[in-house]
């Protein structure tokens, strides 16, 4: 099973990395065209604005043109369409910066990493499953509203690792984070009528570092937690789970990097997990 994960791993990685490298290129081009295009259109409508100053009695045929276009709301729209793609250009450039973190390849060496730059990556890519959003099961429709996420970060020191592991731990346990809330509005068994998941971080001695990443989702009962991280069990229906996501998370924590891994959870109140890793210093 390592081997199969580590192989799975470093594919994902490789995928991933292509795929912002190849995003990163052509939105380079976008962003830094935005700038003088801003400077140019500025121009050309001080340009308009003068000639009409100047001319202030157009002939018919320039007449019908600038009502026929609208020139006043053009000119308004043009602005707010080049800060539209100057904030859509910025949030592309961060997702390709959050990819490239999530990827990075780290099989075979541990490495100094700032584990809250791997969790916002991570919470970058997950952030169209954290939207509000219709849940459609068995014919009915139910909704849920966005999902809040809380941050509580202490000051970390850089923890020795295998990032892109721990990124691929933040993924399982935030995407099960959000699957237990969906769950829990199926069911109408929502405690808080606002859904969230809080992302605390601390340094727990000289020698550990903890992370807990708590959910107010469905819960699970004592029989059910007590199995969590056997490999091939799960409570999802036939195609939605395979049972493996929480036995990789207790390996890449425990087996990888002699960390500590704990879950707290009441059916019907939400679910918390708890991560401990060995600083920098502990080696």
């Amino acid at each position: 099973m390592q081997l199969v994960q580590q192989e799975k791993l470093s594919t994902l990685g490789e995928l991933v990395a292509g795929v912002a490298h190849e995003i990163n290129n052509p939105i380079s081009f976008i962003a830094n065209n935005i700038a003088p295009l801003q400077e140019y259109i500025a121009g050309v409508t001080e340009i308009i604005q003068l000639y009409q100053q100047e001319y202030p009695n157009p002939t018919a045929k320039i007449s019908n043109a600038i009502e026929e276009l609208d020139l006043e709301f053009a000119l308004e729209d043009l602005a707010k369409i080049l800060d539209s793609l100057k904030v859509g250009t910025e949030r592309i450039q961060n997702i390709s910066v959050s990819l490239r973190t999530f990827s990075r390849s780290d099989s075979d060496t541990k490495m100094p990493a700032d584990l809250h730059e791997g969790l916002d990556s991570t919470l970058m890519i997950l952030q169209h499953r954290l939207k509000d959003k219709s849940l459609r099961v068995a014919g009915k429709e139910y909704h849920r509203p966005r999902i809040e996420v809380i941050k509580h970060y202490g000051p970390l020191p850089e923890v020795n690792c295998y990032l892109g592991q721990m990124n691929q731990v933040f993924m399982n346990l935030l995407a099960n984070a959000i699957e237990a809330i969906d769950e829990a509005f199926i069911q109408g068994k929502m405690s808080d009528p606002i859904p969230q998941i809080h992302i605390a971080t601390e340094i727990d001695s000289a020698q550990w570092v903890s992370l807990r990443i708590v959910d107010n989702g469905i819960g699970m009962p004592a029989s059910v937690k007590q199995r969590l991280f056997e490999p091939l069990f799960t409570t999802k229906p036939v195609g939605r789970g395979t049972g493996l996501g929480l036995p990789i998370v207790h390996q890449i924590v425990v087996e990888k990097h002699n960390g500590k891994l704990e879950v707290n959870s009441q059916l019907g109140k939400g679910t918390e997990f708890i991560i401990r890793i060995p600083t920098l210093s502990a080696g």
